[in-house]
């Protein structure tokens, strides 16, 4: 999970030299993030079918491959079409099905705290550009953006390979917990569970939280040049690769917390407190956007509110769907992550196109954070409850 975290988390870094290189708009250029999201999420359902069917190390082998070749390829093409289909399309395929099969495992091999378990693993993706940062916008800076590319593709491709090497299947006696054991939980596939209502709130709910956070982290290269904060001087460097790397430490860390509180407090009522609390942080990150220091703190305050959505929905459809499934299943759910992309980077880019603000780019986010932390304890939580007695109800 670290080593494929840095084609999302280090992408503002690459926007302003690929901008020039490709003499093309922001807006432009930021569909190939978007398609990284999308190939990552979209093909995800049948990514978790083949992880469930044949096992984790040969598909996340052939994930670290692909995602090692996007960067390499991606270094050596001239046009903006090839950006696309090397960094976007190819590195979507590679990262997301290490991504979706690790998950899915997780949810299985920790069924009494999948939370945390989750959390922890999701905390490698939103924690493993840290080691990059600094590296790679050095690298940027000395060597340019095309042999950055290179040097790293062939380093993440590498350690992801050894990684999956030392991937299996849980013993059978570790997929259920006791709980599970003794309600014998009905384990329900992909066919069954899209046709209940709780699914597709909780794929709304995840659409509108992935929306709000890649509206800000896509554009983070952006709000700091026109807040007048790039070239500001922090605690000794730099403040935009700064409060990259503390963004992608919060994002890491939010992870696990935010899941171990779930799995004491319940997930929904978790939702609204952290998913408030990223709406909170958004308006003071929002009122402090001139000040160097409150830009650098309150970026990675934000994001500490926004990267516990990766161990709350998978945790929470696994409680309410059972683990025989869960990769596949989960599957399909993070393909909201995918309408996030679509949505996410490039409205920011439009909205900021359209209205010279990104003060109004941050009201929509704050909006998004605010209405789904609302939604998890006004609509999710009795939905799910009702469903949850329906099916014991039925297994009596």
């Amino acid at each position: 999970m670290m080593a494929i975290s840095s084609p999302q988390y280090v992408w503002a870094l690459l926007t302003q030299p690929m901008t020039a290189a490709f003499g093309v708009k922001l807006s432009q250029l930021q569909i190939t993030f978007s398609l990284l999201i999308v190939f990552q999420t979209f093909l995800s359902p049948f990514q978790g079918y083949l992880i469930d069917r044949f096992g984790p190390r040969l598909l996340l082998s052939s994930g670290a491959v692909l995602t090692g070749m996007s960067w390499v390829l991606a270094s050596r093409v001239t046009d903006i079409t090839n950006l696309y289909l090397t960094y976007g399309v190819l590195g979507g395929i590679g990262t997301g099905v290490i991504y979706v099969g690790i998950v899915g495992h997780m949810v299985q091999w920790f069924p009494d705290r999948r939370g945390f378990a989750t959390g922890m693993v999701a905390a490698g993706y939103g924690i493993g550009a840290v080691l990059t940062t600094f590296p790679i916008k050095n690298d940027i800076s000395a060597l340019g953006y095309q042999r950055t590319l290179l040097q790293f593709g062939v380093l993440f491709g590498a350690v992801a390979l050894l990684a999956a090497q030392g991937m299996r299947r849980p013993p059978e006696d570790r997929v259920s917990s006791p709980l599970e054991k003794m309600a014998r939980p009905h384990d329900r596939g992909p066919a069954e569970m899209l046709r209940t209502p709780v699914f597709w709130l909780m794929f709304l709910m995840f659409a509108l939280m992935s929306t709000s956070g890649l509206m800000a982290l896509s554009q983070m290269g952006a709000f700091a040049k026109d807040f007048g904060v790039a070239n500001a001087i922090v605690f000794g460097m730099a403040a935009l690769p700064l409060a990259l790397t503390l963004d992608r430490l919060t994002n890491g860390l939010t992870r696990p917390f935010f899941g171990w509180i779930s799995d004491r407090i319940g997930r929904e009522n978790t939702m609204l407190l952290a998913f408030g609390f990223e709406g909170i942080a958004m308006t003071l990150w929002l009122l402090n956007r001139g000040n160097p220091i409150a830009f650098v703190l309150l970026s990675g305050v934000a994001f500490f509110g926004w990267g516990e959505i990766f161990s709350l929905f998978p945790s929470t459809l696994t409680d309410t769907f059972g683990k025989l499934h869960a990769t596949t299943n989960y599957g399909f759910l993070y393909m909201a992550q995918g309408i996030g992309s679509i949505l996410g980077g490039p409205l920011a880019a439009r909205l900021h196109e359209s209205t010279g603000s990104w003060p109004t780019v941050f009201a929509v986010v704050i909006t998004l954070d605010f209405t789904t932390a609302l939604l998890a304890i006004a609509a999710l939580k009795p939905m799910r409850a009702r469903l949850l007695a329906r099916l014991s109800a039925a297994q009596a």
